[in-house]
């Protein structure tokens, strides 16, 4: 050891962050235990100290004084102990200078691996602080290797994202050196080191680049209320303004589209429905059908809604393979039964002719039933003779 040793540890603390007093603490017990194991103790009543001016390093050995000693690792003699305080007595315990003359290859082996060790475990331990952060946020990467079952990505700090196969974008291809932006899903801390991650499919990312085009949105002005996604193919986004004098579904389009075009652009083409949130279920049912026209909605109970389109709008308002109409189910939160115009017109007359045939067929029973009496011929009324 040495005063270079401490300059050293003065550097470290510098470029890694690692306050020297902690680097300090774990040497010295790093050589505690190089000490034990390298002359065959198992006691614990020895400390190494580290010199804060020069560097060097000496063990300590915490001593019961005995007339004789008979175990020379945690005994002393009373005439030896005497020589360091001659006040000392039989049954006082004495701290005393153990540190081996041939320790000091030993003690620098270890001062090397316990820096190294404790510089990795501190690295790891600010790099799962610092994503934990982030969970919930978007990062930006590099595309690094492609993996069978997941896109390795270089987030910076020799720091590795990994994006699962479930996580990413059907179709989306994932070029080596392209950048990219994703959503921190968690950080696990791995045994081979913390692993970031990420998704491009969930919906946060959708919120938070939103967050990043619309100022109105990062300041709170604009809500967003919800979000039903099928990544790579469409989703549809739910706003609310907190201001009446800004209309939220303008804010996040921008001018000319370009705002809403930048978070299409970086989803590689995925369309996007913003639409006026609602408190109104029947509102917000029929505005989260766009670009559908919608007539009426009739709510059927507390889980299904029924929508009338125009003819011409059935197709539009189901989407292709149904997506639009399970897309404005999943952001609303109601089951919805789509019906063109002339088929609830269908419904609604076949109800009426049900409705009429039902009443007169009531009336119709009702003065059959009265007419059964007719039938029935009535007794002549029996006079009493006069006897």
């Amino acid at each position: 050891m040495s005063s270079e040793f401490l300059a050293a540890l003065a550097n470290i603390e510098r470029e890694k962050g690692i306050e020297k007093d902690i680097l300090i603490e774990a040497i010295e017990a790093g050589l505690v235990s190089a000490y034990k194991k390298n002359f065959g103790t198992t006691h614990n009543n020895v400390r190494a100290i580290i010199e804060p001016v020069t560097g060097d390093f000496k063990v300590f050995a915490l001593k019961s004084v005995k007339e004789i000693a008979q175990d020379s690792y945690s005994e002393i003699s009373l005439n030896d102990a005497m020589n360091i305080n001659s006040s000392i007595q039989i049954g006082d315990t004495i701290e005393i200078d153990v540190t081996p003359k041939q320790f000091g290859r030993i003690a620098a082996q270890t001062a090397k691996q316990i820096v190294t060790q404790r510089i990795r475990e501190v690295e790891r331990s600010m790099i799962i602080t610092e994503f934990q952060a982030k969970e919930g946020e978007i990062v930006n990467g590099i595309v690094r290797r492609l993996e069978k079952r997941a896109i390795v990505v270089d987030l910076g700090k020799e720091v590795e994202g990994y994006i699962d196969q479930k996580e990413q974008i059907p179709g989306e291809e994932y070029i080596f050196n392209n950048r990219i932006k994703c959503y921190v899903l968690e950080v696990r801390d791995d045994p081979k080191g913390p692993k970031v991650m990420l998704s491009r499919t969930h919906p946060g990312i959708v919120k938070r680049l939103f967050e990043l085009e619309v100022p109105e949105i990062y300041n709170g002005l604009v809500e967003i209320k919800n979000i039903a996604r099928e990544p790579g193919g469409r989703t549809k986004m739910a706003v609310l303004s907190k201001d009446p004098n800004i209309d939220p579904v303008g804010s996040c389009v921008g001018q000319k589209g370009s705002r809403v075009q930048s978070v299409v652009d970086e989803l590689r083409g995925e369309k996007i429905d913003i639409v006026n949130w609602n408190s109104s279920s029947e509102i917000f049912i029929s505005n989260s059908l766009s670009p559908a026209e919608v007539i009426r909605v009739d709510i059927i109970d507390d889980n299904v809604a029924r929508v009338v389109v125009p003819d011409t709008q059935l197709s539009l308002a189901i989407g292709k393979e149904g997506q639009n109409v399970r897309l404005a189910a999943k952001l609303t939160g109601w089951k919805i039964d789509i019906k063109s115009e002339s088929q609830y017109r269908s419904i609604v007359e076949q109800n009426l002719l049900n409705f009429e045939d039902n009443f007169f067929n009531n009336n119709s029973n009702q003065e059959e039933d009265d007419n059964e009496y007719d039938d029935i011929i009535p007794e002549e009324e029996i006079i009493p003779e006069d006897n």
